[in-house]
């Protein structure tokens, strides 16, 4: 099977997954947020609502998609593991949307089995991920395959922030320096452009700028050349939108905010200018900074 079909497999039985959950209801949210939810591209999506049209699971009405039965075990397909490094990067896609929608949060236990199942691959793979969060106390270990994610606090989020700081000003200054003829560059005006479009869009897709914040920290970082940074990427990411889903109250317009200040980076990056792009990195992270820790603060006002 192409690694290509293997995607799609494995989508159609995540959809069956979250169908039968509750994660996804009736009516279906649109293909844009569909995509964003688990990380894939819209011709994904829509191979996988046809297919789920075709077993008679969903019925389509105009543009709008609706649940006529639960789905069953024989609507999916049986699971098929790819290679290990295919696995690796199938569960941290399914792991970071796990978060983005919930379906983890603080205080949550659960099974290296549970996910392996839910991702379609190895529990050796899940295992091995959640391993290299535990020096993050992101989650912890209560007996063998049985884990538990944590709740943090507000001197611990301005550590984090420490640490991004440190090595995102440390990146730029690299990336001010790269060559006019290096790739980043081409990648950076492409990722102003992905900005604009999201930002001329916003409407019902401000959940697709998750995605659209981590490509731009990873590209910012990349030009460091370090693998260790690259790395770090991975838990920043990962708590970053973990705090952020506790507080969805004004979330549509915090992305919209961070939208614009990642233009404004990208612009001065562009245009070569270095206290620009470094002023606008350090406000972009004392915004970013400020918004984890008022949600912290409404997480804890809320649980109390």
């Amino acid at each position: 099977m192409s690694r290509s079909q293997n995607l799609r497999h494995n989508v159609v039985n995540q959809f069956i997954d979250g169908i039968t959950r509750g994660h996804i209801v009736s009516p279906l949210p649109s293909q844009s947020a569909l995509a964003e939810m688990y990380n894939v591209s819209r011709t994904t999506v829509r191979h996988t609502l046809r297919h789920l049209i075709e077993r008679g699971v969903l019925s389509r009405e105009g543009a709008n998609y609706s649940i006529v039965r639960p789905p069953a075990q024989e609507d999916g397909f049986k699971w098929v593991q790819a290679p290990m490094e295919e696995q690796n990067r199938v569960f941290e896609r399914a792991f970071f949307n796990m978060i983005n929608q919930r379906q983890l949060k603080a205080g949550d236990a659960f099974s290296e089995l549970q996910l392996a199942r839910g991702a379609g691959v190895s529990p050796m793979v899940v295992r091995e991920y959640l391993l290299r969060f535990c020096r993050y106390n992101l989650i912890v270990s209560e007996r063998r395959g049985q884990w538990r994610m944590l709740q943090f606090d507000q001197a611990w989020a301005e550590q984090l922030f420490e640490l991004r700081e440190m090595l995102e000003t440390h990146a730029l200054r690299h990336f001010l320096n790269l060559p006019d003829r290096h790739p980043l560059w081409p990648q950076a005006r492409a990722l102003l452009d992905r900005h604009r479009l999201l930002r001329d869009s916003i409407g019902d897709s401000y959940r697709m700028f998750s995605q659209l914040d981590r490509d731009f920290h990873s590209l910012l970082l990349s030009a460091a050349q370090n693998v260790f940074f690259n790395q770090s990427l991975e838990i920043i990411s990962v708590i970053f939108h973990f705090h952020y889903q506790w507080d969805e109250s004004d979330l549509k317009q915090r992305n919209i905010v961070a939208i614009d200040e990642h233009m404004t980076i990208l612009s001065a990056l562009i245009c070569r200018n270095d206290l620009e792009a470094t002023r606008a990195l350090r406000n972009h992270l004392e915004t970013a900074k400020q918004s984890m820790i008022r949600s912290i603060t409404q997480s804890r006002r809320l649980a109390g």
